[in-house]
């Protein structure tokens, strides 16, 4: 397949297998020979010798074949020519009353690109689809089971505010699920095209095609019935070439997919730092973490969720230099959009990654465990402080007429941190301290004596300040479970 060959998941070999380069084109082919004989061009005996056995001949055309009559090997003269190397080698397969008639009225990319879009729409209805879904409901129940468990937040590296494991699940779930729905709707909108060599039905309708049919607007009418028996929509213009936003939209689709991976590799990657410890990616028997310091344990299998990443954000970059063409069209896009399934391919083996299971048949992603002891750990080690958010919205709220951002930054905070209190502790120390020295401003006096006791209770327990995290969580794993029983 196109790519690294250390990175060939085998479910996309059918689609994206070397030799099976031509299968799709086969199908349109053959399509356009069935569409042929429908309208009487192809005589019903000649049509007869079009059987399912021959078809299947047709469809297992190797691009090894091909590849021989291209380039003149093994006693072929060259064609120099990809299509027409697949003509000749179709040629061998039928009756010459039937292959005389293979590629008409068809110019290369009407076969090419509506083949190439078969492939593509098979290998994520075949392999990705079903494989997202497997992932998708594993995440559902991660985020179910840790919903409530406590987690320090962070921004910009920094504890931050409480969450749960569940919330922070979530947010890559919802992400899973939004960009998935992105891509089911994005093949759905794939097309194809059977309008000759400038896109504009120059034989069809030139040649009489067009009195085949009864409709008015018959020139596209053969494209349709073609199409019909694809299961695919024509474009409503094409030059030699599709319009390249739909396949486009499918390929962004899937690399936003990707980056959703990419974001659960490098968050875990993180949790799984040695000082962290908050995530344990399962080492199996005879696993080695360091070719020299056996005490590693390196988070590979989320190195490569991220890496994935970064590779197809390049392969990307392909996708939208091939949004231009010269005129009708030109080769320069020939080569590059032959390596454009590797975007797939990237996202294949981020779900395999996942996917992969242990001697019991586990999963990896069901054998990822959360260390709870060290989530608890990382989370004390700012509780005294980490309100700092709720208690100067407090101040307000009870009347604090000052800067009360400035009073908890830049009075309590140094105070807390240097006799190891909490914020609230300190604030009460501070206020005691306004009376009894009979300061001229009462105010920090009086905002602590207004705060509501359900808010200094709060302000007392940081771990019950986690707003809507487990709500949130358990909501997101509904809506991923709606979005699976459609799938």
């Amino acid at each position: 397949m196109p790519g690294n060959p250390r990175y060939q998941p085998k479910e996309l070999v059918p689609y994206f297998g070397y030799d099976n380069l031509y299968t799709g084109l086969a199908r349109v082919e053959i399509a356009t020979l069935e569409t042929l004989g429908q309208i009487g061009m192809i005589s019903t005996a000649d049509m007869a010798l079009l059987t399912p056995e021959i078809i299947e001949r047709l469809i297992a055309i190797t691009t090894s074949h091909v590849d021989d009559i291209e380039y003149g090997r093994n006693g072929y003269q060259a064609t120099k020519h990809d299509v027409r190397a697949w003509v000749r080698a179709a040629q061998e397969v039928l009756d010459p009353r039937l292959g005389r008639w293979v590629h008409v009225p068809l110019t290369s990319y009407d076969a090419l690109d509506t083949g190439r879009i078969l492939q593509y729409r098979a290998a994520y209805n075949g392999a990705l689809k079903p494989a997202l879904t497997k992932v998708i409901n594993i995440f559902i129940g991660m985020v179910r089971q840790h919903a409530d468990t406590l987690q320090i937040g962070r921004t910009h590296g920094q504890h931050a505010l409480p969450i749960t494991i569940g919330f922070w699940l979530a947010t890559i779930l919802d992400r899973l699920v939004r960009n998935a729905m992105q891509l089911d709707i994005a093949t759905c909108l794939l097309m194809g095209k059977i309008s000759g060599a400038v896109g504009a039905y120059n034989a069809q309708v030139g040649l009489g095609f067009s009195k085949s049919f009864v409709d008015n607007a018959a020139h596209v009418t053969f494209e349709k019935t073609v199409l019909d028996k694809l299961d695919l929509n024509a474009a409503p213009t094409s030059t030699q070439i599709l319009p390249p936003e739909p396949l486009a939209n499918f390929l962004y689709a899937c690399t936003l997919l990707t980056a959703s991976f990419g974001q659960f590799g490098r968050d875990c990657r993180n949790l799984m730092r040695s000082e962290i410890s908050e995530v344990r990616e399962e080492y199996e028997t005879g696993q080695v973490g360091s070719s020299t310091m056996g005490q590693k344990r390196n988070p590979l299998n989320f190195e490569q969720l991220e890496g994935m990443w970064h590779s197809t954000k390049y392969e990307f970059a392909k996708v939208l230099d091939m949004l231009l063409s010269e005129h009708q069209r030109d080769l320069v896009g020939s080569s590059v959009m032959r390596n454009f399934p590797i975007i797939l391919i990237n996202l294949q083996c981020q779900i395999d990654t996942l996917l992969r299971p242990n001697k019991a048949g586990t999963p990896f992603l069901s054998r990822i465990s959360i260390n709870e002891e060290a989530c608890r750990r990382n989370f004390n080690a700012s509780a005294k402080v980490v309100l700092a958010e709720p208690l100067y919205i407090a101040l307000l709220m009870a009347g604090y007429e000052g800067d009360a951002h400035a009073l908890v930054n830049e009075v309590l905070m140094p105070r807390a941190q240097k006799k190891g209190r909490s914020l609230i502790e300190e604030f009460g120390s501070l206020a005691g301290e306004v009376v009894s020295r009979g300061d001229a401003d009462q105010s920090v006096a009086r905002a602590y004596g207004n705060i509501p006791v359900e808010i200094s209770d709060l302000l007392q327990g940081p771990e019950k300040y986690i707003g809507a995290a487990t709500e949130k969580a358990l909501q997101i794993a509904n809506t991923a479970e709606a979005f699976v029983a459609t799938v």
